[in-house]
């Protein structure tokens, strides 16, 4: 609970309680409630097919009856390693049905970055495109697999033929459908679960080294998160058409773009890649009522020369997150289309929402550059960065820090970076920030190196872990390179070895296969040496500070 003397609340909108008393129950239980109330209405749209809620239910009851009889049990982590399609939420909540766990794996990661995800979270079972085995097929050896479950990407429902016959009969690989078609009268046995404690999904994110973490998120950070984020931009129930468009293996578009619209009985347009025609026509052919994107989303969408040719009146409410949204973008935007454009913030950790701007038709209570205010039943503050017990005043920069029910457990097996990021209840979001004097919040630059391209996050450690297997590199830093329109883009730099002889495009060409196309290093500079610190490591900082010059003078 948080208390009445925040400053935010005097601008609060209005008719959203500060404090919401969320029902302890597992995040399947929305779905069930939804598909009871509101059995008919459209849950997905898919091109030209569309599923009910009825319909969304009951198939995912088959592939939870499907899943027990490949010996899934109630723990056991499951991944998805798909895209934007109905297969992706049938196995989703399948898997919450028995009590098992979802982990998220993103189709563009490369074969180094799968077998990781999979053998730190210990998945048993994966759920993946045709396209994707060859690389499942490289690695499931090496890592606790049992079984994995093949798609087309198209929706085909009970069409065993979706899947090529040179897969499928492969041992323990089975077919998605054939598994719907198979269970299609299977019951399911009453699984117990603990809303609090239970785990539902475990997102990996990245630290402050690079190396890629689970959060371990329960049902009670995803059920509370869903509804407070639903409640704050005033969403009606069986009435809103959300445009899924975020990708759903990352939890900003699992959290706001599936599990808000399904709380809602709302419709899912789904769009397996982003295209800006297609984003265009979507919206006016189906109505689009509700739109959660990153910044590079609209900067690209109203670049697009034919933007004034449709009709996007039907849109209420956007909402921008990941990176700093340009003023520019959000003030054209919202001209265009006559609804709100509003930037929030939210992280893994939180599963993930915490702050949002006010949806309200009084303007003045958003404020341009600013991430907004906390939600429901979240606390934040601005702490010291030397001194996580010193609270500092308004104004002053430091340290965002929250409080919620939307806070994760803590880190899969890594208690160490946990009691890191986790203090007294308080998560450390690495990222620092002011809070102004009327409670709105701002992040003004990134405690951790992460960097942010086309609202991506890469670690440069990864990068250079890589461009360290090279025989020829001596010394390596990769940073971000601000750019105009993508944000950061990776540029390495590299000291050769004494003699070495290797050209810029070779070495970019040994680092980038290895990685997802976002990951990419885009520029590279040799030099002769790096800033070092007074225990020989490299000051990144010092060649982001040349970067950023560069920048300014340009």
């Amino acid at each position: 609970m948080v208390g009445k003397e925040k400053k935010w609340f005097k601008f609060w909108p209005n008719n959203i309680p500060h404090n919401i008393d969320y029902p302890e129950i597992s995040l399947q239980e929305i779905l069930r409630k939804t598909a009871k109330n509101y059995p008919d209405q459209i849950a997905i749209i898919y091109f030209k097919d569309k599923i009910t809620y009825h319909e969304l239910d009951s198939l995912s009851d088959h592939f939870a009856a499907g899943l027990i009889e490949i010996n899934i049990k109630k723990g056991d982590r499951v991944a998805l390693f798909l895209n934007n399609i109905p297969q992706f939420i049938i196995a989703y909540f399948g898997i919450l049905k028995i009590g098992a766990v979802v982990t998220t794996i993103s189709p563009l990661h490369r074969e180094r970055e799968v077998k990781y995800q999979l053998i730190n979270s210990g998945a048993k079972s994966i759920i993946t495109l045709n396209s994707l085995y060859p690389i499942i097929e490289k690695i499931k050896q090496k890592t606790k697999l049992e079984n994995v479950i093949l798609t087309g990407s198209k929706w085909q429902s009970f069409d065993v033929e979706s899947n090529p016959k040179t897969l499928t009969d492969k041992k323990n690989v089975f077919s998605f459908a054939k598994i719907l078609k198979e269970n299609f009268n299977s019951s399911l046995p009453k699984i117990e679960i603990n809303p609090k404690l239970d785990l539902a999904v475990l997102q990996y994110t990245g630290g402050t080294t690079g190396t890629s973490k689970g959060a371990m998120l329960t049902h009670m950070n995803l059920v509370s998160n869903t509804i407070m984020f639903a409640t704050w931009i005033k969403a009606k129930k069986a009435y809103e058409r959300f445009l899924t468009a975020l990708p759903l293996f990352h939890i900003y578009g699992m959290t706001t773009s599936m599990n808000v619209p399904i709380s809602l009985a709302a419709r899912m347009i789904l769009i397996p890649k982003f295209d800006p025609t297609t984003i265009l026509e979507t919206i006016q052919k189906e109505r689009i009522t509700i739109f959660c994107g990153v910044p590079t989303m609209y900067s690209v969408l109203l670049e697009n020369k034919q933007i004034e040719n449709y009709d996007l009146t039907s849109i209420r409410v956007c909402i921008s997150g990941a990176s700093p949204l340009p003023p520019s973008v959000q003030k054209k935007f919202m001209a265009i289309t006559d609804g709100f454009l509003a930037e929030g913030y939210g992280l893994t950790e939180a599963s993930p929402v915490t702050h949002c701007n006010p949806i309200d038709k009084i303007m003045k209570n958003m404020r341009i550059g600013s991430i907004g205010l906390p939600l429901p039943n979240t606390d934040a503050k601005i702490f010291d960065v030397t001194n996580h017990k010193k609270e500092l005043p308004a104004g002053a920069k430091g340290e965002l820090v929250v409080k919620g029910p939307q806070i994760m457990l803590g880190y899969w097996q890594n208690s160490i970076e946990t009691a890191l990021v986790l203090k007294d209840g308080w998560l450390l979001t690495g990222d620092i920030g002011k809070m102004d004097k009327d409670g709105y919040f701002y992040i003004t630059d990134r405690k951790k190196d992460l960097i942010k391209y086309k609202d991506y996050s890469v670690y440069p450690r990864e990068l250079e872990d890589i461009l360290y297997e090279h025989p020829a590199v001596k010394l390596c830093a990769v940073i971000g390179k601000p750019t105009p329109i993508l944000g950061q883009i990776p540029k390495a730099f590299v000291v050769l070895k004494d003699n070495a002889k290797i050209t810029r495009a070779e070495l970019i060409d040994f680092v980038n296969p290895k990685v997802a196309p976002y990951k990419a290093i885009r520029e590279l500079d040799f030099r002769e040496t790096l800033p070092l610190s007074s225990v020989g490591k490299v000051l990144r900082r010092v060649l982001q500070n040349e970067e950023k010059l560069k920048h300014i003078k340009a």
